[in-house]
């Protein structure tokens, strides 16, 4: 007869017990490793913590190995066949060439600053020179004026295109929303979605600019007339995915709910609040993500044709430039639009999984 120890016994459970908890906390962790792009760490602490090695080296492998890969072979075909294209810039520069520029635009940012801090610096000491002087009338406080770099033109865009996104979202949910509840609002919204959705914004950014010019006199306001045009054109261009997702998501919600809502004789405040918002949150979302991104786009496109502060009046300026240097800065201008957008994607999903129900909570 076996005699089994009981200590044994409750070592063991323990020792479940713990593993349970651990998988637990890694299956809570695994979607928001999702929302920030990160769905590979999962699998590699799942084989930390003793699960299956084989499977979790095959997941391991396909959401990682493979777009690593897929990376490399990028790389490979970059460096080998840019050299062989010429242009009016030169040849097509390779990953190094692009890498070397991203740290002499790292060093151009440097050497700003500095001249920067230098300038104040200069200001301070005559200021106070002024004052000891007892010509506290002749002091000045001046802005420093130079070149803006490249982090600034990045900060720039990114400024704009949420202040033109924060806009659109003003106006696109409640629209949505009234076309959504309502037949006779719907038919008066839908003519002029369908009109001005497919305008490009190199069509709206010369009315945009004449508009703001002829309102806007000075530039003495909170905001420079470049910054509105630029976001006034992102607004105008990305209210509408937002404002369609929004309608059909009011519009979709469960009959049941909107008989109880009359039933218990709501409000047109609380219903909205209380009923329509909650239950059309994922497709508002999704127009959000999809406005963002079109108004990212939109945005680039803007700076370059007004000359606008941004990225794209970078890439608009290293092509006029025409330097041996100019294409590689440009490359590493697109490789910075490409990132920026995916990370304002990745931030609107996290905004969605935190404000609405999913199947990883």
């Amino acid at each position: 007869m076996t005699v089994i120890d009981p200590d044994t016994l409750a070592a063991s459970a323990a020792k479940d017990a713990r593993r349970a908890r651990t998988f637990t906390r890694i299956n809570k962790a695994d979607g928001w490793l999702k929302v920030v792009g990160l769905p590979w760490v999962t699998p590699i602490l799942k084989a930390i913590a003793g699960d299956n090695p084989r499977t979790q080296a095959k997941e391991i492998w396909q959401q990682l190995g493979v777009p690593l890969l897929a990376i490399l072979v990028f790389l490979f075909m970059w460096s080998s066949l840019a050299p062989r294209v010429q242009t009016s810039l030169g040849a097509i520069p390779g990953p190094m060439a692009v890498w070397e520029q991203v740290g002499n635009l790292h060093a151009d940012h440097l050497r700003e600053k500095d001249k920067e801090a230098q300038f104040y610096e200069r200001q301070d000491v005559r200021n106070d020179k002024l004052i000891a002087a007892g010509k506290e009338d002749k002091v000045k406080f001046r802005s420093y004026t130079g070149k803006p770099t490249y982090y600034q033109q990045i900060w720039t865009s990114i400024k704009t295109v949420f202040f033109g996104f924060l806009i659109a979202t003003i106006v696109a949910v409640p629209l949505g929303i009234a076309a959504g509840l309502s037949k006779t609002a719907n038919a008066a919204i839908n003519p002029i979605v369908q009109i001005f959705k497919p305008v490009s914004p190199l069509a709206w950014l010369p009315i945009v600019t004449m508009v703001v010019s002829a309102v806007y006199a000075t530039n003495d306001g909170m905001f420079s007339k470049s910054f509105l045009v630029s976001a006034i054109t992102v607004t105008l261009c990305s209210l509408w995915p937002t404002l369609i997702n929004t309608s059909l998501g009011v519009a979709s919600i469960d009959k049941d709910l909107v008989s109880v809502s009359k039933v218990l004789k709501m409000g047109t405040w609380t219903k909205i609040t209380k009923l329509v918002l909650p239950s059309a949150l994922p497709l508002i979302f999704t127009g959000l993500r999809l406005s963002l991104g079109v108004g990212w786009m939109v945005l680039i496109a803007a700076e370059m044709l007004a000359q606008n502060p941004g990225l794209g009046k970078f890439v608009w300026d290293e092509f006029q430039n025409g330097s041996s240097q100019s294409l590689a800065k440009i490359m590493v201008a697109v490789f910075t639009i490409g990132i920026i957008g995916f990370l304002l994607d990745r931030v609107m999903f996290a905004l969605q999984q935190l404000f609405t129900f999913s199947a990883n909570r």
